[in-house]
């Protein structure tokens, strides 16, 4: 069975997703679910459910319901992202809490979690047990890392090692499960759902990885966020952190100082950054890494027992995902 083209996976999602009858009554619980469903995005990790389904000789089409669970849930916690942040925009426009209200966006983002689950119901029991368990894991993993996340921005002393913990929690470890509940509809053995797991994990982190990377060095028509955004919320990223660990006495001590301040206009201040960045190494650091996890990644997908062809279509996503451009 040949694999579809990315895009023909997008494409065949968001007929499923468009036949949803989310908007019910109250409209206004169901409105807001209905609006940030609707805002696009590139719908990568449902199109990795459907993938992973066929990569182990299952019906794409069978995986369409938990494809749709991991859609809603993303969503669900970029709408609670979005409060606690306070972002005026998600993918170019107002986010739930600003065209709504905060609770529209607390008891919307409720409703979105639940839903999620039921769209499991549509699996026999075996099925919906084993992709429930994995759900309510990784959904916990994802709430860890973001408490991670707000913990890390008072903190002096985050290692890499907890940095790299956080990113995997908050990011990484749905891009695996989106890829492990295709392997699971599929029945393949636990092992080649694993493995399947530890890809999409690791492709998770180098993809976390090079946002941190674009954030400071990317190109603003290309990027399609704020260049330094993460400098001007003195985050610290991988960047930051390697930066302070290669620093010199004198970079450490501008790099605390610009890290402390909120400057009226924050060109100098992202420039400075950008230039301890590059001066300590920590710039080329990062890219070895984003290299190391995309490695990690592709030797996964060695050791799965699937046919040479559907490896290089993993392959070619996985580098069509790390192919954005600084």
């Amino acid at each position: 069975m040949p694999m579809l083209a990315i895009e023909q996976y997008q494409k065949h999602f968001l007929e499923y997703l468009q036949q949803q009858e989310i908007r019910r009554q109250p409209q206004n619980l169901y409105e807001p679910i209905d609006y940030i469903l609707g805002l696009g995005g590139k719908r990568m990790r449902p199109v990795l459910t459907l993938m992973a389904a066929e990569i182990f000789d299952c019906d794409f089409r069978q995986a369409l319901p938990a494809a749709m669970a991991v859609e809603v849930f993303h969503n669900f916690s970029l709408v609670h992202d979005d409060i606690m942040d306070d972002a005026p925009l998600r993918r170019g426009k107002e986010t739930v809490h600003e065209r709504w209200n905060l609770n529209a966006g607390i008891l919307s983002g409720d409703a979105m979690l639940i839903l999620a689950y039921q769209y499991f119901e549509q699996y026999r029991p075996e099925i919906f047990r084993d992709l429930a368990k994995l759900f309510s894991k990784t959904a916990l993993e994802v709430c860890e890392g973001q408490q991670w996340d707000v913990d890390f921005e008072t903190r002096e002393d985050v290692t890499i090692p907890e940095y790299l913990k956080m990113i995997e929690y908050k990011t990484a470890v749905l891009v695996g499960a989106a890829m492990k509940m295709g392997a699971i509809i599929a029945e393949t053995s636990e092992d080649q759902a694993q493995l399947i797991y530890d890809f999409g994990s690791n492709l998770g982190i180098a993809f976390q990885l090079q946002d941190d990377y674009l954030d400071v060095f990317g190109n603003p028509e290309t990027f399609g966020k704020q260049i330094g955004g993460d400098i001007i919320e003195n985050k610290k990223t991988y960047l930051y952190l390697k930066a302070m660990a290669f620093s010199d006495k004198a970079q450490t001590e501008q790099l605390r100082h610009l890290y402390s301040i909120q400057p009226s206009d924050n060109g100098d201040k992202i420039e400075s950054v950008a230039a301890i960045f590059n001066a300590t190494g920590a710039s080329d650091a990062t890219q070895q890494a984003i290299r190391e996890y995309t490695m990690k990644a592709f030797d996964m997908l060695g050791r799965l027992q699937i046919s040479e062809d559907k490896k290089a279509t993993l392959k070619a996503f996985g580098e069509k995902l790390m192919e954005r451009k600084v």
